[in-house]
Parts: C-alpha cells; sequence; structure tokens
C-alpha cells in the first residue's frame, strides 16, 4: 500500500512556455513573457484550481542564443507584487540570485512581498549558474560552482536573521503613552561573516507566515547540501521512479543530520504533462511540439548549458561528443545528465540537441494515465507533489487544469478547497519560530 494523502502543486509560469520554439506555436501569446494581463489570467486559472503557487524564473545574462522568452521579460519581484495586489489565496513565487544581490535588500524585496501577499511568498534561491553574469554586474569573473554555494549559505544565514529583527508584539503604537515599540522586543543581527557584513535590524516586521517560502533547486553535492539546510521546497529533474528515490531519500537524509525535521521539507519534481484526448492524440501534440524547433536553434540552446558553446564544429549525425568536465563552473547536474543520458541511449549530436529542447515525458497520454503515472510517484514516496511545466502556455496548463487535475481530485490526491491563508500553511509546512522569541537583547530607546 502506497502513501495516502493529497500531493502539493506549483506550476511554473514561463511567458510561452518551457519549449524554445514555443511562441511559434498557434495557441501561443507570442509576447506572453512581457504581458501582463496574459500572466494575471495565468495566476487566477491555476488559483481557480486551486494549485499551491505559481513560479516565474530569472536569469541576468542573455546573448542571441538564448531562449526567446529570456530575451524580454519582466523582473520577477515586480511581476510578483502586481499578481499578489489582484489575487487571494495562491503563492507567488520568483527567482533570485544570491551571487549577484546584497542580503539587506533582498530580505527587504521580499519581507515586503510577503507583507503585500498577505504571507503567500516564496523565494526560489539560485547562485546564477552563467558565467557571462559577471559581465552585467562589473565583476571581473564569475565565481567558482562551491564558492557561490558558500556564498549563498552565509547569504541566507543573514536574511533570515534579518526577517527575525523583530518579535510579536514588538510594535506596540501606544497613542496615549506616546510607546511606538517595544524596544526588547527589537533586535540587530550584528553579522560579521567571510562575505557579509550586516549590522540590522531589517526595517520592517515579520509577515504572516514568519518568511517568505524558501526554495531551491541544485542537484549538485553543493547544491544538495545547500538545499537539505536551508530549503522548504526543492525543486529537481528526475525522470524515473528509482532516480527519484536516490535523490528524496539522500537529500532527507542530508536535513536529518542538519538537525531538520525531514517531514517539513518538500520535493517536487518537474512534471511537463502533454495530455491527450487518446494516447495517439498526446503524441500528435508531442511531435507538433517537437516539429517547432529548428536544428541550428536546438543547438543554441544545448550549447547554453555549457557556457555559450558553439556545437557547429561536431557532425549532426556523429556520437555526442565527448566533453570531459567543460562545465563544471556551470549547470553542473544538467550537464552531466545530458551526457549520461548521451551516452547510455547512444545518440547522436542532433539527437540529443532535440531531445533537450523537448523532452519526451513519461507524463504523457490520457488524463487518467498522466494521474495514474503522478500518482504512482507520489504513493512510491520518492516525491511530496510535483512542480508543473508546459512546453507550450496557455494551452498545455489548460490540458492539464481541465482534464487531469478533476481525475486527482475525484480520487482524493489534491484539495478541492484552500485550507489556509499562507503559503507555508497551505504546503502543509509550519510558520517559522522567531529565533529571538523570549530573549530580550534591548536596543537602545531612539536609535536607528
Amino acid at each position: 500500500m502506497g502513501r495516502k494523502g493529497e500531493m502539493r502543486l506549483g506550476v511554473f509560469l514561463a511567458g510561452t512556455g518551457s519549449n524554445m520554439a514555443s511562441w511559434r506555436h498557434p495557441d501561443a501569446v507570442a509576447d506572453g513573457a512581457i504581458n501582463l494581463e496574459y500572466y494575471l489570467g495565468l495566476t487566477r486559472q491555476a488559483e481557480a484550481a486551486k494549485l499551491d503557487f505559481v513560479f516565474f524564473g530569472d536569469g541576468l545574462y542573455i546573448s542571441e542564443k538564448s531562449h526567446p522568452n529570456f530575451l524580454n521579460r519582466f523582473e520577477p519581484l515586480t511581476l510578483l507584487a502586481y499578481l499578489a495586489a489582484h489575487t487571494s489565496h495562491i503563492g507567488l513565487a520568483a527567482t533570485l540570485s544570491t551571487t549577484y544581490s546584497d542580503p539587506f535588500t533582498v530580505a527587504r524585496q521580499f519581507a515586503t512581498i510577503d507583507h503585500v501577499s498577505d504571507g503567500r511568498a516564496g523565494w526560489n534561491i539560485v547562485t546564477s549558474p552563467l558565467e557571462g553574469s559577471a559581465l552585467n554586474y562589473s565583476r571581473p569573473e564569475h565565481p567558482q560552482h562551491d564558492l557561490r554555494y558558500r556564498m549563498a549559505d552565509e547569504f541566507l544565514e543573514v536574511t533570515k536573521g534579518l526577517w527575525d529583527s523583530w518579535e510579536e508584539g514588538a510594535f506596540v503604537r501606544n497613542k496615549e503613552t506616546g510607546q511606538f515599540i517595544d524596544p526588547s522586543r527589537m533586535h540587530r543581527l550584528d553579522h560579521q561573516g567571510e562575505f557579509y557584513s550586516v549590522q540590522g535590524p531589517l526595517a520592517l516586521s515579520r509577515s504572516k507566515q514568519g518568511r517568505p517560502v524558501l526554495i531551491q533547486a541544485g542537484s549538485s553535492e553543493a547544491g544538495r547540501n545547500f538545499a537539505s539546510k536551508h530549503a522548504d521546497v526543492i525543486f529537481t529533474g528526475q525522470g524515473s521512479i528509482p532516480a527519484a528515490r536516490e535523490f528524496y531519500d539522500d537529500v532527507k537524509e542530508r536535513a536529518a543530520r542538519h538537525g531538520r525535521n525531514p517531514e517539513e521539507i518538500l520535493i517536487l519534481p518537474g512534471c511537463a504533462p502533454i495530455v491527450g484526448e487518446t494516447e495517439a492524440e498526446a503524441e500528435r501534440k508531442y511531435l507538433e511540439i517537437a516539429g517547432l524547433v529548428e536544428i541550428e536553434d536546438a543547438l543554441n540552446y544545448l550549447g547554453r548549458y555549457f557556457n555559450d558553446m558553439d556545437f557547429s564544429e561536431y557532425g549532426l549525425d556523429e556520437p555526442f561528443p565527448e566533453l570531459g568536465d567543460f562545465a563544471r563552473n556551470g549547470w553542473e547536474s544538467a550537464t552531466d545528465r545530458i551526457k549520461q543520458v548521451a551516452r547510455e541511449e547512444e545518440l547522436t549530436l542532433r539527437q540529443m540537441a532535440l531531445r533537450t529542447t523537448t523532452p519526451k515525458t513519461v507524463f504523457m497520454g490520457t488524463p487518467e494515465r498522466v494521474a495514474d503515472t503522478m500518482q504512482e510517484w507520489f504513493e512510491a514516496g520518492v516525491v511530496d507533489g510535483f512542480m508543473m511545466n508546459a512546453a507550450v502556455l496557455p494551452v498545455g496548463l489548460t490540458d492539464f487544469l481541465e482534464g487531469v487535475l478533476p481525475v486527482l481530485k475525484d480520487r482524493g490526491a489534491f484539495r478541492s478547497e484552500y485550507e489556509f491563508g499562507t503559503l507555508h500553511e497551505n504546503l502543509g509546512l509550519p510558520i517559522p519560530p522567531n529565533r529571538y522569541e523570549g530573549v530580550r537583547e534591548p536596543m537602545e530607546a531612539g536609535s536607528e
């Protein structure tokens, strides 16, 4: 008997969709990545379906070879602020880099989003894999992979400390006595570390959910250690139940070694279903999407994972080239997986490039079959839910919400209503306590 209960579901809203040629699809909104009403419509559609959260990615470096959605898109925190004002229950999450940001600013930005949304914010923590990012931030070079994670670890310690600057009841606001705050409930951080020096406090109280939900997607050794220490939700990209089980068990065990409750960390692998009324229709939809991509664009997309490598020097129909540890400072886990799949399945460069742009998902078929596969993974105890994606938006999301989700709801595998007001609570996670609760270290009254 497998695990029962309700799975957690987020959805990645990536402009016209995750496929790099999605903008060419007949049903795509070609300017989706900068279309505010379009994003609001998708978010409201997800909220009506009672999904846990919507998610928006980001990146800090582009070239003429980048995914079309990346070439012209919103800064995601600004987008979250707009969506917060026009929704009421669904969680709102976005990517922000620790490598090219400042902890105090980030703590303030996400605390504001969390207040504006009444406790529905989530932060996907990245360290920025693309080396070109340094060129946009006046940096002489891009920090090495493991160094970026060391920086991120301290960054998170600082931001979490700043979010705890004010205990409950710190703001008295007594008009009769003239007391605005209780100084004993206000705390400076006074952090002095390897990379950051931050006094605090943050000029904003804790939100309804204490702090934003923390999300991470690293699958490398350093990424797994970081995620198991800090993250509430972990995105991953496993393609089979055995691979998902290895990742799930490993990260949960690491979390326990960090002194955390493994049940308070949710692991959500990517799920990009292709849904048809019949198996044949689902296959037709897949081939239609795959056929949108020109081989030159597919090679450019593949090259981005390898620091914008030019694959044109290799034969298209020759075996995928041996690249060694070429991209160790970039998408480490992704490039390792690409090389492994190409080697194990004896794929050519052409086949691997097209496979990368249009993966053939195991979550493909009729609504019942897709629901069966999702439940099989969930009941096997190798996932806590899924991070939904769509090769083409809005049609991919609509197919899932109108076809698969009702099946899951009828089976009791997903909620029919929101139970709570905050993202932490709707994900079944406890609201983090303030580290200073019950500890009194008063600041001098009147200090700024």
